[in-house]
């Protein structure tokens, strides 16, 4: 009988949830170094912190699962999670309450989280294996850099310590991924990594990038910090794939040079020796000898391939060359895990066993991480009519706009190279000659040199670079370009009308227009024929448990995620509440009024300097007046009256008059305050205030709770 599955469930949701009722407690056994790492990359203790939520939230489970949960494998921590073990346990420290954590009890639930750890336990790997879920165009490539920056800095002061990596290499599934994590060598590590620490680390960290299939790995063996940038292509032991010649016999042994230069032996009868497979070897054999390696793997959906789901169901065993590679690696060497960041962690509906992290498409969406997206199906129409609806309907929304200086752009794929140079290109040039745009503004990349020049390229390049010919460029023209690794932000259409020959390539092409650009929530307009639209809704079924009504979300809606727990009722404490209330009255001038400045001691505002004869005999100690060096204002009856009547806001004339007609006279008070100008604060701006003015005092109170006190009876 089938198991039900509850689509609702993921462990990577109880695994944060947990994380979060205890963060504290958590971050509190966390190394200093790492609780300073965090702190600069959390925006509720750093403002200026430049990780966006999820990056940061997916960095904090990284960490959690390094430092907290000492690298176990995502089976382990899912057992002893279920069965309430260790730290999960209702009598560890960090244990959360009952009707916090997902009831163990039900049919349903029991038979769920036995599969699902059968599942985890059957197709684990021999290093754990942790999979980190953000969609597309959350920033997974700064993740991925942040993620190896950090290990590198605990490793550099805990060199000893197991649980982290010393080297990093990171898979990139093709030629378009590899060439966009160019970016994890060229970021600027203060945005992530404190300043004191960052040069630290770029006096140490060395970059080895394998674009080329003649490049040599140039690492050292048994050194620390190097991250090696490849896909596997560039790393996979190739195997024999016809008979060697008599020549390739004869080279071949146990003592030839080239086993003594590459560490062949006579037991390796699969290498291949010609030149390509030398240069795959060496690279291969020189990650071997680097020590506790990490393993990152971009858009790591290729990592599983496109039987995942039969595989998981069925028992099934083949593994993609990707996972063979690591395999062979860590047979060889020391991995301390691999690291899968992914936009698609779900297959046919199901998340992946592995995910410990998730930030779907539609919470994105949601919460304005990506741009909003407005999915058009075209049934019963032409190519032609496609492209001028398509063309006409974006330059309608978007044509006159501009965002942070970019120009919207509209990329219209085509099924082959000849359809887009010589069908789609002359149609979009009579379409913008109609709507009165340049033709200029269109912009073939189709990657044939024969209609795509180095220009062409540049341009492409320059996209999203304002002032460039490539930003004037908005009608961009492909053939399979950019579905991953192309990050456009000033995309806002994708034209799709012929079925491609990969479902999820609709998909991919979609979501290339979602990048977020500047703050304000925007929308995309996506084109598709009825056959692409429906192809959509299945794919996003498929590889984000959502469909294409989940993304069309009102642009002002609001949505968020609660946790709602039940609490005891609150209990109040009453304090009574006492304060002074002042009221201010006018008096009516009717006296002289008397400063009392005649008799007064003004010794307290003198200026005085004291000085003793000689340190070694007990000489009288004197006493000298340096008013002299007193900065003091000297003022005139005018100026005396205006800076009087300028402090009280009362009037020039009452002022005057009652400094003409005080006991003391205005003589005595002009001698008085230009000698000390502290006479005027302490002696005449009080006294004329309060001969003016009355305060009166009053006491007042009032019964007000404390507040809220959760506790229990």
């Amino acid at each position: 009988m089938a198991v039900e599955f509850d689509s609702n469930f993921s462990f990577n949701q109880q695994l944060w949830f947990y994380y979060t009722t205890n963060r504290g407690k958590i971050r509190s056994r966390y190394n200093d170094l790492t609780r300073k790492f965090l702190a600069y990359n959390d925006s509720d203790e750093n403002p200026h912190a430049f990780l966006r939520k999820p990056q940061f939230e997916a960095l904090e489970m990284y960490i959690f699962v390094k430092e907290f949960m000492n690298n176990k494998q995502v089976y382990e921590m899912f057992d002893d999670w279920r069965h309430k073990r260790d730290r999960f346990s209702d009598a560890s420290y960090y244990a959360i309450e009952k009707s916090g954590q997902l009831r163990i009890g039900t049919d349903l639930t029991e038979k769920q989280t036995d599969t699902l750890f059968k599942q985890m336990k059957k197709y684990r790997e021999e290093y754990p294996n942790y999979i980190y879920a953000l969609t597309m165009g959350l920033g997974k490539t700064i993740l991925m850099a942040t993620c190896i920056f950090y290990e590198f800095l605990l490793v550099k002061k805990y060199p000893r310590d197991k649980r982290f990596c010393h080297n990093a290499l990171v898979f990139a599934p093709d030629k378009t991924v590899l060439q966009s994590l160019r970016e994890i060598m060229t970021f600027d590590k203060t945005k992530v990594v404190p300043p004191e620490y960052a040069r630290v680390l770029d006096s140490n960290i060395k970059f080895h990038f394998l674009d080329e299939a003649g490049t040599i790995l140039h690492t050292i063996d048994d050194s620390d910090f190097n991250i090696i940038i490849s896909n596997t292509q560039k790393i996979i032991v190739k195997k024999k794939r016809k008979e060697e010649t008599p020549g390739q016999m004869l080279f071949h042994s146990s003592g030839s040079l080239l086993s003594a230069v590459y560490g062949g032996n006579a037991d390796d009868e699969d290498d291949v020796w010609d030149d390509t497979t030398l240069m795959d070897n060496q690279r291969f054999k020189k990650l071997c000898r680097l020590p506790q390696l990490g393993v990152y793997v971009d858009e790591a959906h290729h990592l599983f391939g496109a039987d995942l789901e039969k595989q998981i169901r069925s028992g099934g065993a083949n593994k993609t060359s990707l996972r063979d590679t690591i395999n062979l690696l860590a047979e060889n060497t020391s991995i301390v895990a691999c690291y899968n960041y992914t936009g698609t962690p779900y297959v046919k509906n199901q998340l992946l066993p592995e995910v410990v992290y998730a930030y779907g498409l539609r919470e994105s969406i949601w919460n304005g991480f990506l741009k909003d997206a407005d999915p058009l199906g075209f049934e019963n129409v032409k190519s032609n009519e496609f492209l001028t609806a398509a063309v006409t309907t974006f330059w309608e929304r978007y044509g006159n706009q501009a965002y942070e200086g970019l120009n919207p752009k509209l990329a219209i794929y085509a099924a082959g190279v000849e359809e887009a140079a010589t069908e789609v290109k002359p149609a979009l040039e009579k379409i913008l000659a109609k709507l009165g745009i340049p033709t200029s503004k269109i912009l073939l990349n189709v990657g044939d040199a024969k209609y795509t020049k180095n220009d062409d390229i540049r341009d492409f390049n320059n996209l999203d670079v304002p002032g460039t010919e490539g930003n004037e460029k908005q009608f961009i023209i492909l053939v399979e370009k950019g579905k991953e690794g192309w990050n456009c932000r000033s995309l806002f259409g994708v034209a799709l009308f012929r079925s491609p020959k990969s479902k999820i390539f609709v998909l991919q092409a979609t979501m290339r227009c979602l990048r977020a650009i500047t703050d304000k929530r925007l929308t995309a307009t996506v084109f598709l024929s009825k056959e692409n639209y429906d192809t959509l809704d299945d794919e996003l079924h498929k590889n984000f448990n959502m469909e294409i009504k989940d993304i069309k979300n009102a642009a002002n809606a609001k949505h968020r995620k609660y946790q709602v727990r039940v609490l005891p009722p609150p209990r109040t404490i009453t304090l009574k509440r006492v304060w002074h209330e002042y009221t201010l009255h006018e008096k009516e001038y009717s006296a002289p009024v008397d400063f009392r400045l005649v008799d007064a001691d003004l010794s307290r505002y003198a200026s005085v300097m004291y000085e003793r004869d000689s340190l070694a005999q007990d000489t009288t100690v004197k006493e000298k007046n340096i008013d002299h060096l007193q900065e003091n204002m000297k003022y005139s009856e005018f100026s005396l009256t205006g800076e009087v009547a300028r402090y009280l806001n009362i009037s020039c004339i009452l002022t005057a008059r009652i400094l003409r007609e005080s006991v003391d006279g205005l003589s005595v008070i002009l001698d008085a305050v230009n000698c000390y100008n502290a006479i005027l604060d302490d002696y005449i701006i009080p006294t004329v205030f309060h001969a003016l003015f009355e305060i009166t005092s009053e006491l007042k109170t009032e019964d007000r709770d404390a507040g809220v006190i959760i506790g229990t009876s």
